[in-house]
């Protein structure tokens, strides 16, 4: 087996076809240029330039072990793609250093990657036994280990309320600080435990894993995923031609809700809804094109059970957009 057909085995892309298409009449011009934001181990990369001959993609990633793996796999394409180390928050500085004024489609596959999913070294998952470490990009920055041994017990309590919309977290909060006063919660297996313990016995009976919202929750706070999603979409948007596209994959609730909210906001007219007329400038400066969220079909879950909780959304840039701008936000 190549290295190239071993990385590629590592990782299926969810919804590789659906996002093509979403994509595909925005890369149809001589020369079109795509960013995949996201871009983990090249599934959805080495998609888009196999089905785009003339495509040049520009794929960013805090991790730098997937950028590097990434980078292997598409070696193939040789100039038509080029790897940054750099979180998607920052694609207009990225694109600026590169030359490029403008792109054709942007695609976010949100969330946690395969990779960091099945690397027992990270820390990432309740599934099996690793040091508490969670951080996208292990180049710097604070480990969820850290965060539960310098937060207070309101600060934690507050992070899986709020990003894991756990119900018992001022107990599982209450717990933690417990036990760190004799020693330090540094393991997976030690939070699932505690956690478990701190949750009452009838709720642990249903739901799946009482440690999921738990450690979704500590994920988010470590990488300030939603933070970054949030400066990150009108970023993108700006440095989208007219008539791009805008294709984003989210997890969980409260991703997609941010995403929902920037092309709902786009698609609408900045007026009173009673005025008889759209004043120049006022126009919806986004066009949604997926009315109607899209989501894995029960054969894609058998494929790749990863793609359960996937949410599917997409927008046309109809007018140049102002990231600076409050009413575009």
């Amino acid at each position: 087996m190549s290295e190239r057909d071993r990385i590629a085995n590592l990782h299926q892309p969810v919804l590789l076809q659906a996002c093509l298409d979403l994509l595909s009449p925005a890369l149809q011009g001589p020369e079109p240029v795509l960013v995949d934001a996201t871009l983990g181990m090249g599934g959805h990369a080495e998609g888009a330039l196999t089905r785009f001959p003339n495509l040049r993609l520009i794929g960013i990633d805090r991790d730098q072990e997937a950028l590097a793996l990434a980078t292997k796999r598409l070696e193939g394409f040789k100039d038509r793609f080029r790897g940054v180390h750099a979180t998607y928050d920052e694609i207009p500085r990225v694109l600026s250093e590169l030359g490029v004024q403008a792109v054709d489609g942007i695609l976010m596959d949100l969330g946690v990657s395969s990779l960091q999913l099945d690397n027992e070294q990270r820390g990432f998952t309740y599934a099996r036994s690793s040091v508490l470490d969670m951080r996208m990009d292990q180049s710097g920055g604070r480990t969820a280990a850290q965060l539960l041994a310098e937060e207070s017990e309101r600060e934690i309590a507050r992070i899986l309320r709020v990003y894991g919309e756990e119900r018992f977290a001022s107990r599982i909060a209450r717990a933690i600080v417990h036990v760190r006063e004799t020693e330090p919660v540094t393991t997976s297996d030690q939070l699932t435990e505690l956690i478990r313990n701190a949750i009452p016995a009838p709720a642990r009976r249903k739901g799946g894993n009482p440690a999921k919202r738990s450690f979704q929750a500590l994920r988010i706070a470590v990488n300030d995923e939603l933070h970054i999603l949030e400066q990150a979409l009108p970023r993108a948007l700006s440095c989208i031609r007219v008539g791009g596209r805008l294709v984003v994959e989210a997890y969980q609730s409260l991703e997609d809700r941010i995403v929902k909210h920037v092309i709902r906001q786009g698609a609408s007219a900045q007026v009173p809804a009673d005025l008889p007329f759209i004043p120049p400038g006022t126009e919806p400066h986004l066009r949604e094109i997926t009315h109607k969220v899209i989501k894995a079909s029960e054969q894609d879950i058998q494929d790749n059970p990863r793609s359960a909780s996937v949410r599917l959304r997409a927008a046309e840039v109809l007018h140049p957009f102002d990231p600076t701008n409050r009413s575009n936000r």
